[in-house]
């Protein structure tokens, strides 16, 4: 038994010992069970993959091993060693669905290590296609439009991935997985392994073809906006958006002809600068513009920001939208997709998904699903029960460290399980008001 002992306080001991085995650090698992009650997203996540193995000699079903790492996942614990941690954790235990005391343990790092490297690229297709459905099961009615931010992040390496390669911007060696949102809310739609490089016109038409023929299966006539940078605008990726009835708005790496074609908009903006009393000012223009490798001419809008006298800043977007306003379609539509970086904050930094340290390209595309699948359900979570809370717009690890790491003591009785939390937990309410929501809809 460790036992710590502390400073006394007016000659009274002051100790602590690890011997109560009937308490629980995660009392938030719990409630992560009831959003998974009510949205499916581990269910119809699990179903994707082929169980290959024995079914009579097996203690833990493919969903069971599943959804202890994804809840595990969502608690801050992302790797597969800390299972053995939480095997007989009561709160994982009631989440995964198990009795506390009459079931036995969760899986261990073994078996979750086995189940990540046993993944077929029939699975990860399929389970790709998951994630997909689980964000369109959060429509009850046909959306108007659907706006697909896609951007791909590093994920450093330390080892002898595939796909490993060194990228001279991160000056490391890495992979660039691309994430894919829902540009209007936030939500995941997808995410793919890729090597650590500049995206190649057929690796974004490859995902972006699955996507939107998921979506057009789902809903026919639905408006579906393609929003980038620069990495993305190539020749093929803007034909094959308007061949498909997908809008796009692009940004434009920058050259000599473009600069040269909007020369008089940049003079313009520098004298509105000195006309204004030298304070910073924003100009924009727009005129069409055909690269040497465009079967045609598309619309280019530039925006010019004049600081000082020496300092301008410009930038150029290629959009399909003939008849927006420029101001609007830069400042607006494009430049909303700067809150694709705080998804990816919270996919990457709070979810811990970076953590692709398998040997295997297959295995690290299941490990990157997992998260994405946490990710899903922490965005449920926080959409779904802490609208207008304090906690609407909390990051993940916020939402996590004050919500669900919550201890509490846990009695088995012969009829049911209590949780005995906190008396002066902060957060009561919002539990009250997550539970009283999800017994409604059971009603």
């Amino acid at each position: 038994m460790n036992q710590l002992e502390f400073q006394a306080i007016k000659n009274v001991k002051v100790e602590a010992k690890f011997d109560t085995p009937e308490m629980t650090s995660d009392f938030g698992t719990v409630i992560l069970r009831e959003v998974e009650n009510n949205t499916g997203i581990i269910s119809n996540f699990s179903s994707a993959i082929n169980d290959i193995r024995h079914q009579s000699y097996i203690d833990h079903s493919l969903n069971d091993i599943i959804s202890q790492r994804i809840y595990q996942i969502c608690q801050g614990y992302e790797d597969a060693d800390d299972c053995d941690h939480f095997r007989g954790d009561a709160a994982f235990k009631t989440a995964v669905g198990r009795h506390p005391k009459l079931d036995g343990d969760l899986s261990s790092q073994p078996t979750m290590s086995r189940l990540e490297n046993k993944a077929t690229v029939k699975d990860l297709l399929r389970s790709g296609y998951s994630l997909i459905d689980n964000y369109l099961n959060t429509f009850s009615e046909a959306p108007k439009s659907i706006v697909l931010d896609m951007d791909p992040t590093s994920s450093h390496c330390h080892g002898h991935q595939q796909m490993m390669l060194f990228n001279a911007y991160e000056d490391e060696y890495c992979l660039m997985p691309f994430h894919v949102y829902d540009g209007l809310n936030g939500k995941l739609i997808t995410t793919v392994i890729r090597p650590g490089k500049t995206p190649l016109a057929g690796e974004i038409i490859s995902v972006l073809k699955r996507i939107i023929k998921r979506i057009r299966e789902r809903f026919s006539e639905v408006l579906i906006i393609f929003r980038a940078d620069s990495h993305h605008s190539k020749p093929e990726v803007h034909e094959w958006c308007e061949n498909n009835r997908v809008e796009f708005v692009i940004g434009q790496s920058p050259n000599a002809v473009l600069d040269r074609k909007f020369k008089f908009a940049i003079e313009q903006a520098k004298l509105k600068y000195k006309n204004i009393g030298s304070r910073a000012c924003r100009y924009y223009a727009s005129g069409y513009y055909q690269a040497s490798t465009w079967a045609k001419p598309r619309r280019v809008v530039c925006r010019i920001i004049v600081s000082s006298s020496e300092v301008v800043d410009t930038r150029y977007i290629v959009s399909s939208f003939e008849n927006t306003r420029a101001t609007y379609l830069y400042d607006t539509i494009y430049s909303g997709r700067g809150n694709a970086e705080l998804y990816i904050k919270d996919h990457k930094n709070a979810l811990h998904s970076d953590r692709t340290s398998c040997h295997k390209a297959t295995a690290n595309q299941f490990r990157l699903f997992l998260h994405s699948a946490a990710y899903q359900i922490m965005h449920a979570l926080r959409e779904n029960i802490l609208k207008g809370t304090k906690l609407a717009n909390a990051q993940f690890d916020t939402i996590r460290l004050r919500l669900l790491k919550v201890a509490a003591q846990v009695k088995v009785l012969k009829t049911k399980i209590v949780f005995h939390l906190p008396q002066h937990f902060p957060m009561q309410e919002i539990y009250i008001k997550a539970v009283k929501l999800f017994t409604e809809i059971r009603i």
